[in-house]
């Protein structure tokens, strides 16, 4: 077959974006201003289609897509199970990158009865909810496993920079981590979002058939209403966060059956629900 004339030729997929971006900046230090190169973090619109259906648009980091889209789809409800997520596929376009999911045909009508729509926002996860009720979806009590020590925690913390290369270079995004019950962190995700940041790491313990009862979620950021009902939603019994939790989170985690702390530093905390979720090292 000839080659299309290249007025007819198929216009070429726009390339997938990366991670973070170089620039040249002009840094003032004192008296002296001079030009050095800056690394910043990306973030792109994310939008997850459900079989064939625009369903939530997210402003996230584009790395670890698959984790998002997985995590975003279980603790949103959509998903039961990773069994019903089948296929995934992520398509770079002109305006941003597309999270095709094809997803059971059960999922996909509850999906299209809820009608929910949601515009993301690094700073708030429930941004476009259509009404009050959508905001009714209370996870079950949820059931804890061993009380963590608090020398866990502690170990957990001091091991969190190290493992944030994303923070590192750019200084401008979140971290959700998975820590054992020893305080080894076993798993990390990074994004612009603290929520995004949380479904990446839901997504990677689903993908990885991760007992939730095994260990616990720390962040590095605040503990919103909607980080403690991702966390419920897919079982998780713990969540530690480096910054301070709000009076709505506290309500559902107390309701939830959730250990929720805040103001986690080295070897102090702060325990707002389910102390027994946490124990005092002698």
């Amino acid at each position: 077959m000839p080659p299309l004339p290249p007025d007819e030729c198929p216009p070429d997929e726009p390339p997938a974006p990366q991670a973070t971006t170089t620039l040249t900046v002009r840094r003032l230090d004192g008296p002296q201003l001079r030009a050095t190169e800056d690394t910043v973090a990306e973030e792109v619109p994310v939008a997850l289609v459900y079989n064939g259906i625009s369903h939530a648009v997210l402003l996230a980091t584009p790395a670890d897509l698959e984790d998002l889209a997985l995590g975003f789809s279980l603790s949103e409800g959509i998903l039961a199970t990773p069994t019903e997520l089948f296929d995934s596929e992520t398509v770079a376009t002109p305006h941003g990158l597309e999270l095709r999911l094809h997803v059971a045909a059960g999922c996909f009508a509850d999906l299209k009865a809820r009608r929910r729509s949601l515009a993301g926002r690094t700073g708030c996860g429930l941004c476009g909810v259509e009404s009050l009720a959508a905001l009714a979806r209370a996870p079950g009590p949820v059931t804890r496993g061993a009380p963590i020590p608090a020398s866990a925690i502690a170990a957990a913390l001091a091991a969190l920079p190290a493992h944030q290369p994303l923070r590192a270079a750019t200084g401008a995004v979140h971290a959700a981590a998975w820590i054992d019950r020893r305080g080894t962190l076993l798993a990390l995700r990074e994004d612009v979002g603290r929520h995004n940041a949380l479904d990446k790491l839901l997504g990677h313990l689903a993908r990885s058939a991760t007992d939730p009862h095994a260990g616990w979620v720390l962040v590095s950021s605040r503990a919103s209403y909607e980080m403690v009902q991702k966390v419920a939603t897919v079982g998780i019994g713990s969540l530690v966060a480096v910054s301070a939790p709000t009076a709505l989170a506290i309500r559902l985690a107390d309701a939830a059956g959730v250990t929720l702390a805040g103001f986690a530093r080295d070897r102090r905390l702060v325990i707002y629900t389910h102390p027994d979720g946490l124990l005092a090292d002698a």
